[in-house]
């Protein structure tokens, strides 16, 4: 048997591997996940990725330069493979045959809209973006984490394959359950990664980091049954789901609930105090975020209270797990005021760069 080798090192030994200023960050995304479009008014609308995505090619690549290396055309859908190791042949079926039926719509060209639940809606486009929204994050497991080396192609500059990924895609996942849809979410994108880095790619622990301001029921049902893997949530509460309602530990799922117009404090102690010493126990191997940015004071779905240095804030916490070597998946959840969204994004891929 291999001795296990701690990715948390004394802090003599760290002083002998320097970090470089800054971080390669891979972003990958694509404009087929704007094609869900679930109706007027619906708050999970096309705009938000579509201005991220104006953001990215008109602002943010020329900003950060070859520190943010793009993959927006990369053609990655999940297959039903990776979808069963953490959804159920139910789920699946159930997905399916919502998108089938919007496809076979009414209208030959636009199809129809499908209600799995009264927010969880399929348009003709859902499938495809869901799809390659969950493939995506698969594609940045494997790049990441490919002993190979680099697969998808060299970096200006640099040589070494990158070491955190931001997987800017839509629909959500982290309300996905093992065998349900719900809360604008039909596959887990987060949990799909994990389940692949572990089936694939050998990795035993996994931390699930989640800072959206709703509960993720989902990566918490998918994740409980599994001690190789750690939850770890801050969320409002009461809002939907209604979960996660309890602070303290379920096995291996953290909670530590937020009341309405908690602000930075309340925020901060409690990744600091109680969340982060808790993954440092775990020691894990990966890191994934699901990165929901709805808990801000401008987001039109809750009440907290946070800013963009909040977000900055726990990013570079995170990115300072094991002395910053530990691979870090980060992929989009919430985050409804489409402006303030971008100042958000960048705020958190600036700060996987330069943390």
């Amino acid at each position: 048997m291999k001795p296990h080798i701690s990715l948390f090192l004394p802090a003599a030994a760290a002083a002998f591997l320097p970090l470089s200023p800054k971080q390669t960050v891979a972003l990958y995304t694509s404009d087929v996940c704007v094609g869900h479009d679930p109706g007027r008014g619906h708050p999970e609308a096309p705009a938000r990725l579509r201005g991220l995505l104006s953001a990215l090619r008109n602002e943010w690549v020329p900003e950060f330069g070859q520190h943010l290396r793009v993959f927006d055309e990369r053609e990655a859908d999940v297959t039903d493979e990776q979808l069963l190791r953490v959804h159920t042949v139910d789920h699946v079926a159930k997905v399916s045959a919502a998108f089938d039926r919007a496809k076979r719509g009414l209208n030959p060209v636009i199809g129809m809209r499908v209600n799995i639940d009264a927010d969880t809606i399929v348009s003709p486009g859902t499938q495809a973006a869901a799809r390659r929204g969950a493939g995506l994050v698969v594609a940045a497991v494997d790049d990441l984490l490919s002993r190979r080396g680099w697969v998808g192609g060299p970096f200006t500059g640099t040589n070494k394959r990158p070491r955190r990924a931001f997987v800017m895609v839509r629909p959500p996942g982290h309300h996905a359950e093992a065998d349900g849809p719900q809360g604008f979410c039909f596959f887990n994108n987060v949990m799909v990664g994990v389940a692949h880095a572990q089936a694939v790619h050998g990795v035993r622990r996994v931390a699930i980091l989640d800072f959206d301001v709703h509960h993720g029921n989902g990566d918490a049902d998918i994740a409980w049954a599994q001690q190789n893997r750690l939850y770890a949530s801050t969320h409002e509460v009461p809002l939907y789901p209604g979960t996660g309602e309890t602070a303290g530990r379920d096995r291996n799922v953290l909670s530590v609930p937020l009341s309405a117009n908690a602000g930075s404090a309340e925020f901060r102690r409690a990744w600091r105090s109680r969340l982060l010493p808790a993954v440092r126990m775990f020691n894990p191997e990966v890191v994934f975020l699901s990165s929901g940015f709805d808990a801000h004071k401008d987001d039109p779905l809750s009440s907290v209270t946070l800013t963009d240095d909040d977000f900055a804030w726990i990013t570079a916490e995170v990115a300072s797990l094991g002395f910053g070597r530990i691979p870090i998946i980060s992929v989009l959840e919430g985050g409804y005021n489409v402006k303030q969204l971008e100042q958000s994004v960048r705020t958190h891929v600036l700060a996987l760069i330069n943390s």
